[in-house]
């Protein structure tokens, strides 16, 4: 290929980029960095067409490329071709070269190999499921992937559940006075075993509704008041919210109750919570 062929066909790459025709964009990247792979500015030629394939969720592509990318990258300086590998390295459970982007990107990760399983924070992310929108917490467990700490009202998604979500935070929520981004999510990672189910119960005050919640969660289980799920909802807009006041329970009384267990298991915390005195519970139901 002449390099004026190649001007011609980048020149037609950033016009197909700009209208967001991202895999003509991306082809005809690859079209060039077939005849020049390392040409001064290839590296950002690469780091587009990988990008223009993680837009289209062509995760296999993106992981191919943006390998390229980050090899043309500096290290440690938080270029954007590492994060873009990691996430794509991620979801091909690619680990070693997750890994390694990671690092290369300036993010430290646990020693070892395989998976990466570590305490990165808290974080939230807006679940895209059939066009609900609902944003949820989650446990980092490395800077893309998390565990799913709510029960969620949409429909088919579970607690306990591990997604993988974009880079760019797209909001805030506060928890213990603290501000804590919200990400999109980029899809499900691993589906969660535990099913998601209903109980009605009453008891008299606040604090026994917090012990119930806190028992599931001793066992590795979930459990969220119904009332929290407008929270859950309204999150979705734009502003701030203290999720840490606005999810607690605010009264006792009557109320509907989510829970995240075996409903055998959730039958039998349910009795030892309700030995306590004054607290009954009913209509336990599988909702999924």
């Amino acid at each position: 290929m002449e390099k004026s062929e190649a001007k011609r066909l980048l020149g037609q790459a950033r016009e197909a980029w700009d209208a967001e025709e991202w895999l003509r964009s991306a082809q005809l990247y690859e079209q060039v960095l077939a005849h020049y792979p390392d040409e001064k500015p290839s590296a950002d030629w690469w780091y587009d067409a990988a990008l223009a394939y993680k837009f289209l969720r062509d995760w296999p592509k993106a992981h191919e490329l943006g390998r390229e990318a980050a090899a043309r990258a500096p290290r440690g300086e938080q270029d954007p071709a590492f994060w873009n590998l990691g996430v794509a390295a991620t979801i091909q459970r690619d680990w070693a070269t997750a890994r390694d982007a990671w690092e290369g990107f300036g993010i430290p990760v646990p020693e070892g190999e395989g998976e990466i399983n570590g305490a990165f924070g808290p974080a939230c992310v807006r679940l895209h499921t059939d066009g609900e929108r609902e944003v949820v917490w989650i446990q980092r467990l490395c800077p893309t992937r998390g565990r799913v700490m709510n029960v969620p009202a949409s429909k088919g998604r579970r607690f306990g559940e591990i997604v993988v979500h974009d880079g760019e935070p797209t909001g805030e929520r506060t928890f213990e006075g603290q501000r804590v981004a919200v990400f999109d999510e980029l899809l499900l990672f691993e589906p969660s075993p535990l099913p998601t189910l209903h109980v009605t119960v009453n008891a008299p005050e606040a604090s026994d509704v917090e012990a119930l919640v806190s028992s599931f969660f001793d066992q590795d289980f979930g459990a969220e008041a119904a009332s929290s799920f407008h929270v859950l909802c309204a999150c979705c807009s734009e502003g701030t919210v203290d999720w840490d006041e606005a999810s607690r329970p605010a009264h006792g009384g009557s109320q509907e109750i989510w829970l995240a267990a075996p409903q055998e298991e959730a039958g039998r915390l349910l009795d030892a919570w309700a030995a306590g005195g004054g607290r009954t519970w009913s209509d336990l139901r599988p909702v999924d």
